[in-house]
C-alpha cells in the first residue's frame, strides 16, 4: 500500500492551474485520486498525474466561465495575487479571511 501523503494546499487556499489558465477555491481533498476512470483516461498520458497524491476539488474560474474543477496536487501553486474568486458558489460556502485565502462559514460543512 502506498503511503498517503499530506496534502499541500487547505480548504479556502486559492490556488492556481500550473498548466492552463484557471484559479480557484479549494473546498475539498481526497487524499488520493477518487474519480471515474473515463475522467482520468481522458487527460492526455503524457499530463496525466499519478493517482497517489492529493486531488483538489476547486470552485474554479477562467476569463470565460465557472465551473468545478478536480486537480492532482502536482498540477497546482498557490495564487498569491490577492485577487477576489469570483466563482458564485464561493460567497456561499467561505467567509474571505483577510489574508487572501477563505474559511469556512461554518464549521460542520464537510
Amino acid at each position: 500500500m502506498s503511503k498517503i501523503r499530506n496534502a499541500k494546499y487547505q480548504i479556502g487556499q486559492v490556488v492556481r492551474h500550473r498548466l492552463y489558465p484557471f484559479r480557484g477555491v479549494v473546498f475539498d481533498i481526497d487524499p488520493i485520486f477518487d474519480n471515474t476512470e473515463e475522467w482520468y483516461d481522458a487527460i492526455p498520458a503524457e499530463i496525466r498525474p499519478h493517482k497517489d497524491q492529493p486531488f483538489y476539488h476547486l470552485f474554479a474560474e477562467n476569463d470565460d466561465t465557472e465551473y468545478v474543477a478536480y486537480v492532482s496536487e502536482q498540477n497546482l501553486l498557490p495564487d498569491d495575487s490577492g485577487e477576489p474568486v469570483r466563482h458564485p458558489q464561493v460567497a456561499e460556502v467561505f467567509i474571505k479571511d483577510g489574508k487572501g485565502g477563505y474559511r469556512p462559514r461554518s464549521a460542520t460543512m464537510h
